[in-house]
Formats: structure tokens, C-alpha cells, sequence
């Protein structure tokens, strides 16, 4: 196949939308409302879409992997931000040195496990 792809966009669920959407904005996603239940979050040319929908075991088995430039300021910020004490079920777990490269992680209100990493030179 040789087409180009443009973006991919998962879709993600809430156990409380309204929460969620705070959370994902304090993050410094910008909303797009397409629907009362259904909004967009983009930064730059990432994006994914949230919705007003919880499967408990579809959230307890939702993942996303975000590479950022520089995962030791993106964790430091992360930190600065006190996600945690502002949003309940919020967690933030230190860096994590792998093989690939390193990561930490925040879970969402809604349980959703954000990894955000930086891979090694040698595996990008």
C-alpha cells in the first residue's frame, strides 16, 4: 500500500467527562467540541479523541505511549503541575530506565496510563 497517513487518533473513554476534559487541558491539550459527548484534543499534530463513555475494563486496559523530546523536563513539569492532588485517581510515577530508552507514566482520572518516553538514539 502506498499511501501516506496523515494522523492517527485513539479514542478514549471518561468515567466523568467534565473532570477529564479539565485534566486533559491542564495538560495543555486544546478542546474541540464535536459533539456534547465527544471532544478533540490536540497539541501540535497529536491529537485523540475522549468521550463520554466508560467501560471499566476497556479503561483499565487503555494505553497510550506519547515520545517527547526530553522526557526528564516533560516529567519535572508533569511534577510541577501537582496533577494529583488537584484530580482524584491521578498518579505520577518516576522515570523508568529501559533498554528502548526511558518513561514515566501518569495515570488519568478515569485510569487511563499515559506513558510519556524518550526512546535512545540507538532504537529511534
Amino acid at each position: 500500500m502506498e499511501h501516506r497517513a496523515i494522523s492517527i487518533r485513539p479514542f478514549i473513554g471518561a468515567k466523568d467527562f467534565e473532570i477529564s476534559r479539565r485534566f486533559y487541558s491542564d495538560l495543555g491539550f486544546k478542546e474541540s467540541v464535536l459533539a456534547p459527548d465527544l471532544s478533540v484534543f490536540k497539541m501540535e499534530q497529536l491529537a485523540f479523541y475522549l468521550q463520554r463513555a466508560y467501560v471499566k475494563d476497556w479503561i483499565d486496559n487503555t494505553m497510550i505511549f506519547m515520545e517527547v523530546d526530553n522526557v526528564a523536563r516533560y516529567y519535572e513539569d508533569l511534577s510541577a503541575m501537582d496533577l494529583s492532588s488537584k484530580y482524584e485517581g491521578v498518579k505520577l510515577t518516576p522515570i523508568r530506565v529501559e533498554g528502548w530508552g526511558r518513561e514515566c507514566f501518569l495515570h488519568d482520572p478515569s485510569g487511563i496510563l499515559w506513558h510519556f518516553g524518550e526512546f535512545s538514539s540507538k532504537v529511534s
